[in-house]
């Protein structure tokens, strides 16, 4: 076999294996976008449980009128905020759902006679949805960290291997659940 040959089959194969790699790395980068995408769609969905939880508990007449007030205007708030506003929209409604049900004597009162049960249903309901907040975010958030990181490698920068595709931000808010 002529020497040239066998350098012609060497180069290709390197350029096929190096192809295959590109490749590879280019369906990572789009995988972890859908999963970013997934993440996001998941926090939606649960901010906007948590809100109408929220204005459940506003209007369900359990609490004073000036306390539904706030808490159904931080609900609305964070319901229709815009993207460049969301974030403290809902770090805004996580305090005033910790300022609500950390008060003193709110167990109480949502446990008395006239509340029938309902009220303790109801802050069950909003803890689960804020504890769902908290981890969706921090789903979110981790795969926002990991479609960062691997975008900062050295082919992913050199070749467009992630397409037209923006950079995704952290979602960072105030989502400590209120103690109760």
């Amino acid at each position: 076999m002529p020497d040239w040959l066998l350098d012609t089959f060497l180069v290709l194969a390197v350029l096929i294996v190096l192809g295959m790699y590109i490749s590879w790395r280019a369906s990572r980068l789009d995988r972890l976008h859908v999963r970013v995408e997934s993440a996001r769609a998941a926090l939606d969905a649960v901010l906007v449980r948590r809100a109408a939880v929220a204005l459940e508990m506003a209007a369900s007449r359990l609490l004073d009128p000036a306390t539904s007030l706030v808490l159904a205007t931080a609900a609305h708030e964070a319901r229709t905020a815009d993207n460049e506003r969301r974030e403290f929209a809902e770090s805004d409604l996580s305090r005033a759902l910790r300022a609500v049900v950390e008060q003193p004597g709110f167990r109480g009162a949502l446990s008395s006679d006239h509340a029938h049960g309902d009220g303790l249903a109801l802050l069950a309901e909003l803890e689960e949805a804020a504890q769902k907040v908290s981890f969706a975010r921090r789903f979110y958030n981790d795969a926002v960290a990991a479609i960062r990181s691997a975008r900062r490698k050295l082919l992913s920068r050199v070749l467009p291997l992630a397409g037209r595709a923006p950079l995704p931000e952290f979602f960072e808010i105030d989502d400590v659940p209120p103690k109760t």
